[in-house]
């Protein structure tokens, strides 16, 4: 039989639909087995089996890195008491079958397909109790903890500070269960939009003409702080209009709604973001544009802890933007400040323009205004991977859903109706290429690419969003029970009974123990059964794998002698292709049980007696009572 052959048809069993014609290419029925002679039948079992399992062997090795996820279903419960249960799971998902222990850069590599990092701050104690059980264990500092092995107890130690998260992550119940599916599309769209050579880089500033137009990366985070980043994520650079939303998100959380938008509008401009205008009640038109932006950081700086200096302030936002970020380090970017400030006449224009027509609250000073504006604008990020992660609550709701309503309408420049027609989500761009992707209570994506179009977008960041929802229902408009020629990422893999059950059977029929135990730890009913009442136990038997039939009876304690419709178990299964071990196993455990249960009946029928004659007695001592009463009663009394 010729070897790719069988690799191909591995890899089609392993997709196949749920159904009766798929079910059935899956297992052989016992009517068809019946009619095939014992001795042919002998040599094509055999003989398909060697090869079968040799494909699949083949099939393991190339696919052992992703089966995790993509093998594995969604469960019912985020219970932590379950999590807990899940420790032993995992470790023997893991487990070296020949050394009994757990290899943590194989562990570590798995839990990275999920989308979390090492370096998650909500994994903090689990990498620190791999570092000192590396050290207690006599490894040097100088060697890296993650290639020490660990027992099972050390494990249990280990991770049980962080095994609700990480159990979270292998069983799917992230916002993007299916993580390396998602990642393989945004690394298409990402290498797709690389070639795009359109646009010129800002030279207005001319520290920013400086910048490689080819520098382009991508970086996502999703709210179960999910990450994934390609490209020159690691080049710095400053945030520009980027930090316009950020800043006036702050003023929102700080100030509240009314007070803000006495002072800035939020209409769409319909001019260009930095041009000598207001609106008809001579106030900015929306905080996303220059003027708008300058103000509410007048804002900032008179109204919000008014006795700070210029230097507190700059440190009081700094240290917003950093909680922001998650915690992580962020820069200031001098040289660009100074080389802005000298190219900031229309800025200073805009500054004049608006103190004329006394749009600034009191006591405000414009100098201050400018620089601080300028300053908070050149904050610079240093890797754009770092993503928001702690789950501190920085800024109020009602502030994000203020600032995301902007983006929306007003976040692109003069290009911001056409993309709220196309691509429909919040976005906020800035001159240094950068920009702001938010898709709400999914996640939030930055895109980093110095040359813009002539409406001072990034337009390679403008394809790759473009791109995403023509892949994705992230529109805010998409309908998400129609749009069938889109894919909704949020959605799990295998949400259909059949498809679960035809996971489940062709595991248990090729013997795929570290499958079974996934679909054990996600919470699968391990006695589905398929339409001929052939569960995942009368694969295994038949096919002869005794550790699947151990695991299904022994942790999954499913029964074990179910029936399908022919009336066959799977100890029948067994005799009938010659697996006497299992067998033997089953023939010993049926026994097992047997003394069991007749040793339970026993005990329940001398209980039973014995409460027959507790009863008894009970009532002879009622009727005697009742009888001493009876003649008490009817004696004179004296």
């Amino acid at each position: 039989m010729n070897h790719e052959v069988i690799v191909k048809g591995v890899r089609m069993l392993k997709i196949v639909k749920a159904g009766v014609n798929g079910l059935r290419r899956l297992h052989t029925s016992n009517k068809r087995r019946a009619a095939v002679p014992p001795s042919k039948k002998s040599r094509t079992v055999k003989t398909s089996d060697a090869a079968f399992r040799s494909a699949l062997d083949s099939e393991r090795t190339q696919t052992r890195g992703y089966s995790l996820i993509h093998d594995s279903h969604y469960i019912y419960t985020r219970d932590h008491d379950q999590a807990t249960n899940a420790e032993d799971a995992l470790f023997d998902m893991f487990m070296n079958e020949e050394t009994g222990l757990l290899a943590v850069g194989k562990f570590l590599a798995a839990l990275r397909t999920t989308g979390l990092r090492s370096n998650d701050p909500r994994l903090q104690e689990f990498t620190d109790n791999l570092k000192k059980e590396h050290l207690n264990s006599g490894g040097h500092e100088g060697v890296s903890h993650e290639t020490q092995k660990l027992s099972r107890e050390q494990f249990r130690r280990i991770i049980n500070p962080n095994i609700v998260l990480i159990s979270r992550a292998f069983r799917h119940q992230f916002i993007i269960p299916d993580w390396p599916d998602f990642t393989k599309h945004i690394e298409d769209s990402y290498w797709k939009c690389k070639s795009n050579s359109e646009g010129k880089v800002a030279s207005y500033i001319p520290q920013l003409a400086r910048m490689n137009p080819e520098y382009w990366g991508v970086s996502v985070c999703t709210i179960d702080g999910q990450r994934f980043s390609i490209g020159d994520t690691t080049i710095p650079f400053t945030l520009q209009s980027c930090s316009k939303p950020l800043t006036y998100a702050i003023a929102l959380d700080r100030l509240g709604q009314e007070v803000v938008h006495q002072y800035v509008g939020q209409e769409p401009s319909g001019r260009n973001f930095n041009e000598l205008v207001l609106d008809y009640n001579k106030k900015p038109h929306n905080p996303m544009i220059n003027a708008g932006a300058i103000l509410v950081g007048s804002l900032l700086k008179t109204l919000i802890k008014p006795e700070m200096t210029l230097a507190e302030k700059f440190d009081f936002t700094m240290n917003y933007f950093k909680r922001l970020a998650g915690g992580e380090n962020l820069g200031f970017n001098n040289a660009v400040f100074l080389s802005e400030r000298e190219a900031a006449d229309r800025n200073y224009a805009l500054g004049f323009y608006m103190r004329e027509h006394n749009c600034y609250p009191d006591k405000s000073n414009l100098r201050e205004i400018m620089d601080f504006y300028f300053q908070v604008n050149l904050f610079s990020i240093k890797d754009i991977k770092k993503c928001p992660i702690t789950e501190e609550k920085v800024l109020k709701p009602d502030s994000v859903r203020d600032v995301l309503s902007l983006m929306h309408s007003c976040g692109m420049y003069d290009y911001s109706g056409q993309f709220a027609f196309k691509v429909g989500i919040p976005a906020k761009s800035g001159v240094s290429g950068s920009l702001l992707v938010v898709i709400p209570n999914v996640m939030g994506i930055c895109t980093w690419s110095p040359p813009l179009d002539p409406l001072g977008n990034s337009c390679r960041g403008v394809q790759f969003c473009e791109e995403l929802v023509s892949e994705f229902n992230f529109h805010r408009y998409d309908n998400m029970k129609h749009a069938t020629n889109k894919k909704d990422p949020r959605r799990h893999k295998y949400e259909t009974k059949g498809l679960s059950i035809v996971n489940l059977l062709f595991s248990a029929g090729s013997g795929d123990v570290t499958a079974m135990r996934r679909h054990r730890l996600s919470g699968m009913d391990m006695t589905l059964s398929d339409y001929d009442g052939r569960t995942a136990l009368h694969l295994a038997a038949c096919e002869g794998h005794l550790n699947c039939v151990k695991f299904l009876i022994e942790q999954c304690a499913v029964p074990y002698d179910p029936a399908d419709r022919w009336g066959k178990k799977p100890i029948d299964e067994a005799k009938t292709f010659g697996h006497m071990d299992v067998v033997e196993y089953l023939n010993n455990y049926m026994q097992a049980r047997k003394t069991e249960t007749e040793a339970e009946e026993k005990k329940n029928k001398n209980n039973s007696n014995n409460n027959n004659n507790n009863n008894n007695e009970s009532n002879t001592e009622n009727t005697d009572s009742q009888k001493v009463a009876e003649t008490a009663r009817r004696l004179p009394l004296p």
